[in-house]
């Protein structure tokens, strides 16, 4: 239907809301908010189904701000429309401890679905909330009752577009053929350095036509009519669709509007008067919402709520006829895991395992017991051991499973799995090398901020490697995976600890957690002897403490190295030493105890400490003290067998019991109780 003088009222109220916002903040993106005011009301007010009351309802539709710079467009929209966002809160945007943040955040704002700003990313973001829709509806939808039945809608910019997580996302999705996806394309021409003839000049439909997309042009992205119509032509197609729409940075400034000025700073008092009067709208009082403009939106949030009293009246229903799998549903979207999880353990061994060969054992084990576990690898399945054995691919013929084959896209990896971690329901995880974590960290670091619960399977830890050699040790990667705050690094010792690690990772809702695995073996841990794997799950803990009843020096290590300073304390304990063993696989989950525990693991009268591990040693010295050492690596790997480069570069027992020897003579020689 043509849009009608209150319409036109409504998305007024959306630009010079947000207009406002930006011009009392000072700071801000005016430029996108005025441009795509139609194109988002087109969505919210006339296809979206959501529930202001319940911003959580789980069969509503998404709507991701992939442009998130533009963010005061959704902040207004969500004001409008019933959710618990005050106008207090507009008039207070970009400031401290505000609701309505530079760029939307998750978790902070109620009805905003995903941390976006970084370009791109909300595009991926989206695609992940599809695959998610996709196996939940594939899962538990019945023939007469269709419990899942939502989609995906985003607006995403030319920036969106240029970085290249779009690009490697898109080519998944249109090879998935995943229909729920509506992306609105916010195509006007300027980018913050001018016109995107600089630098973007392809044909994005063409593109998007060759990554199987559906796609449509809106020549006018003011005209509602239009939009409306390609929005439902979209929904009709069994293919994801991008939505062209040609629209005007800042519409309605007079002086900016078109140009690269109404993107990222604030319009100015004048230039903002003169849009209103553009626009034949009042020029006083600012943040102005006529009545019948409010009651206009809110109708469409009360009838949300129709919408979602009319899901529960369905899901009643299932319950009822499907009393199993309303059960399965609501534990799963609840988050919470089976009481009765069960973890696979391990006898001693001394030939051992690769980690990652066990972490696919206990994967496996886990996927038995857990319905909601999905992910995949980047194209290394086998080595990575990400496969769920028996599970036919995730596919466009075949949405019930549960294994994704993400192709050599490490960065579009990260973003789909943060989709579908936020859409609810399921519990990603994705493999790939540790030194590909180079290619997925933005996605690593939006899931930390977000605090939201994904699992990364990083395997081919360290110079262990051997003969990849340089371009795959990875070095500097753990200690810059422990530098995001958030995200719990785990690298485990043996297979009993790998089991444990992935309990520690279910376990951990609030953010996401990384495993470090290895390729080469290593001997599984006489748990008879040593400290049961569990003590993992503090992060760090006393595998033994032996020469004495009271320890004199502390040998720490994460991973692979355990194996070496526990040879290495059997070495000094002869000498009369007392040593204690502690393995240290994540600082994170360390520091998040008691100081009374961390100070019964490294109490502070045992100054005498070495830590020991492949990678950077940088961070180690929080742990070790003033008095410690650290052995680890700060030049590059090298191609060759990898008990050769440990020799090589000084990760032995006999370097880790000279270093210790020397620590210890130093100590008493300072007079220091040791």
């Amino acid at each position: 239907m043509p849009s009608s003088e209150l319409e036109d009222r409504a998305i007024n109220t959306i630009r010079f809301l947000a207009a406002d916002a930006v011009q009392k903040a000072n700071s801000g993106h005016p430029g996108l908010p005025m441009g795509t005011a139609v194109m988002a009301y087109a969505i919210w007010m006339r296809h979206l189904k959501f529930d202001p009351l319940d911003p959580r309802w789980v069969d509503r539709d998404r709507f991701v701000l992939s442009a998130g710079h533009g963010s005061m467009l959704l902040y207004a929209l969500l004001h409008l429309t019933g959710f618990d966002l005050p106008i207090e809160e507009i008039k207070q945007f970009r400031q401290w401890g505000s609701l309505t943040p530079g760029h939307p955040e998750f978790g902070l704002t109620p009805g905003v679905e995903a941390t976006t700003g970084p370009l791109g990313q909300g595009f991926g973001n989206g695609v992940g909330m599809a695959i998610a829709a996709e196996h939940l509806a594939a899962a538990y939808n019945r023939e007469e009752i269709n419990l899942v039945d939502h989609h995906v809608f985003a607006i995403v910019s030319d920036g969106d577009l240029m970085e290249g997580v779009a690009s490697e996302v898109a080519s998944l999705a249109g090879h998935l053929k995943l229909g729920r996806l509506i992306y609105l394309y916010d195509d006007n021409h300027i980018t913050i350095d001018g016109n995107t003839s600089l630098a973007f000049t392809e044909d994005r439909a063409a593109r998007f036509k060759a990554y199987g997309w559906h796609t449509i042009f809106v020549a006018d992205g003011n005209d509602l009519d239009a939009i409306d119509k390609a929005i439902i032509e979209a929904k009709q197609d069994p293919r994801p669709s991008l939505i062209l729409c040609r629209t005007q940075i800042g519409y309605g400034l007079p002086n900016k509007q078109g140009t690269a000025a109404a993107h990222g700073e604030p319009p100015g008092e004048e230039e903002l008067q003169a849009a209103k009067e553009n626009l034949q709208w009042p020029l006083k009082p600012s943040f102005l919402v006529p009545d019948d403009v409010r009651e206009h939106f809110m109708a469409r949030g009360h009838s949300g709520k129709i919408e979602r009293d009319n899901w529960a009246i369905l899901f009643a229903k299932y319950r009822d006829k499907y009393p199993e799998l309303a059960r399965k549903f609501e534990r799963t979207q609840s988050g919470d895991l089976p009481v009765s999880l069960g973890v696979t353990t391990f006898s001693t061994d001394e030939k051992g395992m690769a980690t990652r060969a066990s972490s696919g054992q206990v994967l496996n084990s886990l996927a038995t017991q857990l319905p909601e576990l999905i992910g995949g690898s980047a194209d290394l399945t086998g080595s990575n051991k990400t496969d769920i054995r028996g599970e036919v691919p995730f596919s466009a013929h075949n949405r019930q499973g549960r294994y994704i084959h993400f192709g050599v896209r490490e960065h579009a990896m990260g973003a789909i799995l943060n989709g579908i971690a936020l859409h609810g329901g399921l519990i990603p995880y994705g493999g790939t090398f540790l030194i590909f974590s180079d290619y997925m960290r933005p996605s690593i670091r939006l899931a930390a901020l977000m605090g939201i619960r994904v699992i990364y399977v990083f395997t081919h830890d360290s110079i262990g490697l051997g003969e990849d050699g340089p371009t795959h040790q990875p070095i500097e990667h753990l200690a810059a995976l422990r530098a995001i705050p958030n995200l719990t690094l785990i690298r485990p010792a043996d297979a009993n600890e790998v089991a444990f690690a992935w309990l520690a990772a279910l376990e951990n809702v609030n953010g996401p957690v990384a495993f470090s695995l290895t390729r080469q073996s290593l001997p599984t841990i006489d748990r008879e002897r040593f400290a049961s794997a569990d003590g993992i799950r503090k992060g760090a803990y006393i595998l033994e403490d032996i020469g004495s009843e009271s320890p004199e020096l502390i040998l720490m290590a994460s991973g692979s190295e355990v194996e070496l300073i526990i040879q290495a304390a059997e070495t000094i304990a002869k000498q009369g030493v007392g040593v204690r063993i502690v393995s240290f696989p994540s600082w994170e989950l360390f520091a998040a105890q008691d100081k009374d525990y961390q100070q019964s693991v490294l109490p502070d009268n045992i100054p005498a400490r070495i830590a020991v591990e492949a990678g950077l040693p940088m961070g180690w010295e929080r742990w070790v003290g003033g008095e410690g050492k650290v052995i680890g690596i700060t030049r590059f790997g090298a191609s060759a067998p990898y008990l050769e480069i440990y020799r090589q570069y000084g990760l032995t027992v006999e370097n880790i019991t000279d270093t210790a020897i020397a620590i210890l003579k130093r100590t008493k020689a300072k007079g220091q109780k040791v």
